[in-house]
């Protein structure tokens, strides 16, 4: 059963929904994650326009990935779990109040577009949660041994980055090698982008051009909301699931 419920996280509901989410993923073994920070600051060198990024090999897009995420602050996370069928699914939605639109680093184009899809900038700041907590629970939860999930992101290096990032306290690693080997540490081997996985369906674009391709409707929420957005990575991550099976 599909569910449109997409729980806002705060302060006061953290522990909670961390209990909630810790009695769930033993049953629900597909997590998606999505993040939302305040847009692109730096760009490859070279200068080359923002249709042309996927031209750049692998480790120049993670040199120009990791001087964002280290120089950004996270905004909101969105989580999803689902059971193994697609069929059922919880979604939370994390205010973080790391990023200071007064103070920090940001494109401010993509702040004024994340202002009117409905996230609260100063809402965030003044009431949202300290990345540090949450870390604390996100590893009680996450970080034990034994743990077989498969994570579905889409364009995921920097939804990854920016986990990584706050879990670790640190700037991400120099090299890609680096980066991969703190991805399949703390995610195992079953990672998935969806941004290049689509490919393989002649597929392409963004998250809402390939979810009205599979004729999936935005269930809640808008999209560039963190909830929103990782809830139809997931319903995506099944669609094209399903289409592999049908094939056999």
């Amino acid at each position: 059963m599909l569910s449109s419920e997409i729980v806002n996280v705060w302060p006061h509901n953290l522990m909670s929904e961390f209990s909630r989410i810790d009695s769930c993923v033993s049953l629900f073994p597909y997590v998606s994650i999505d993040t939302e920070f305040p847009g692109i600051v730096y760009h490859h060198q070279i200068n080359i326009p923002k249709y042309s990024m996927e031209s750049l090999s692998p480790a120049e897009f993670y040199a120009v990935m990791k001087r964002n995420v280290d120089a950004l602050k996270l905004i909101q996370l969105g989580l999803t779990l689902s059971s193994s069928d697609g069929r059922s699914h919880c979604s939370w939605e994390f205010n973080f109040r790391d990023f200071d639109s007064d103070r920090d680093l940001q494109n401010p184009e993509s702040v004024s577009f994340l202002k009117r899809q409905g996230i609260n900038i100063l809402k965030n700041k003044q009431r949202g949660i300290e990345s540090w907590v949450f870390v604390l629970l996100f590893w009680r939860v996450f970080g034990g041994p034994g743990k077989k999930l498969k994570w579905a992101t889409f364009h995921g290096p920097y939804d990854l980055g920016f986990l990584i990032k706050i879990l670790t306290g640190m700037e991400l690693p120099e090299s890609l090698d680096g980066f991969m080997m703190l991805v399949r540490g703390f995610f195992g081997d079953e990672v998935y982008d969806l941004k290049k996985v689509v490919r393989v369906f002649g597929l392409g674009g963004g998250l809402e051009g390939v979810a009205r391709s599979l004729n999936l409707e935005r269930v809640t929420g808008k999209r560039h909301q963190a909830g929103s957005d990782n809830l139809m990575i997931m319903r995506v991550f099944f669609e094209l699931k399903e289409s592999v099976s049908k094939r056999r």
